[in-house]
């Protein structure tokens, strides 16, 4: 197979400058039911030979063990990758099933430095903000994160599932390169503040879930037949019964379109997410994740692939039929904010 190096966009003014697709690493070690650890780093080598160089995780994917997993392949390739990872999610030694969202400056201070540890590295390129705790003033939490920037510690900021508003009391503290948030032809709430605060203050975008966690790819149509009893999916309303099978039914148009491209579902969803940069005039990274190398090469692909305005058209109503919230609750989403 002949490998093309994808496009670059920055993150932020000043920003690292990354591939235009990244790798979603979570479910290498959390969320989606049994994993193959030799297929993971797989995917990994793959997917930097096709030009991907932004790698995401957390500090909650696993309760660590995500980060862990991926410390051999950055230290590899540390000169050749940009490590994205987070804090916010704690969980209580005494539940490991929950989160409790913290954004206080202890806190922040002890993840840092249990994330370095556990990337085995010396500094994090990009430290987000995985949640809000309304409870904080955000002008806090970034200045706190600014400071580890100062240190040393960390390169670039980025915030996860913020209002615009927020967005903008925190680049007012300390400049911010991305927000993550989920976006894609399912999900579009974040268009109405996030993505015009963004392209105001020159923040890129990073999609997660840019697949709908799987669904837009066809590849399972009710999560509670489909996937395996640990699939955290299972637990997310637009997955699983009457709303699950209305879902399934607005696929029909991305088919339609796929057959024109000789494509999968998943290159069209694709497709559309990397061209919100075009239509909404910001840098967009989405980070589309897998386990498997004939996936990132297909996912990567998709980058390759040019929507018409008529197939944009006729793809535009989708997410405005979905049935079912993203979440159980909403109230930690930037929707459940606005």
């Amino acid at each position: 197979m002949t490998d093309h190096t994808l496009p670059t966009a920055r993150l932020g003014d000043g920003g690292p400058e990354v591939g235009v697709q990244g790798l979603g690493c979570m479910g290498m070690s959390f969320a989606y039911g049994p994993t193959d650890a030799d297929a993971s780093r797989a995917t990994l080598e793959r997917a930097l030979e096709l030009g991907v160089t932004l790698y995401d995780t957390a500090d909650a994917y696993g309760a660590g063990e995500n980060e862990r997993f991926l410390s051999p392949f950055f230290k590899a390739h540390r000169d050749e990758v940009v490590i994205a990872t987070k804090f916010a999610l704690s969980i209580p030694p005494d539940d490991p099933t929950k989160r409790i969202i913290r954004n206080d400056e202890p806190y922040i201070r002890q993840a840092v430095e249990a994330s370095l540890r556990r990337l085995d590295v010396d500094d994090i390129d990009l430290y987000y903000m995985h949640r809000r705790d309304p409870d904080v003033p955000i002008e806090e939490t970034v200045a706190v994160m600014a400071d580890l920037v100062r240190e040393g510690k960390v390169k670039h900021l980025g915030l996860s599932e913020v209002t615009g508003d927020e967005l903008r009391a925190a680049q007012g503290v300390h400049p911010i390169a991305a927000v993550q948030s989920e976006w894609s032809l399912f999900s579009r709430d974040i268009e109405a503040g996030v993505v015009p605060a963004a392209r105001e203050l020159g923040v890129a975008l990073v999609p997660y879930s840019p697949l709908g966690r799987g669904f837009l790819t066809g590849s399972f149509a009710d999560a509670e037949k489909d996937l395996t009893a640990g699939d955290f999916r299972r637990q997310q309303p637009r997955f699983t019964g009457d709303n699950a099978a209305a879902n399934a039914a607005l696929l029909a148009p991305v088919r339609t379109v796929a057959e024109a491209h000789g494509a999968t579902l998943g290159q069209i969803a694709l497709a559309w997410a990397q061209q919100r940069a075009r239509v909404h005039g910001l840098p967009v990274i989405p980070i589309p994740g897998t386990r498997k190398p004939a996936r990132v090469e297909e996912n990567t692909a998709a980058t390759r692939i040019a929507l018409t305005e008529e197939e944009l058209s006729l793809l535009e109503p989708i997410a405005g039929k979905v049935a079912g919230d993203r979440y159980a609750d909403m109230t930690f989403t930037s929707a459940g904010r606005e």
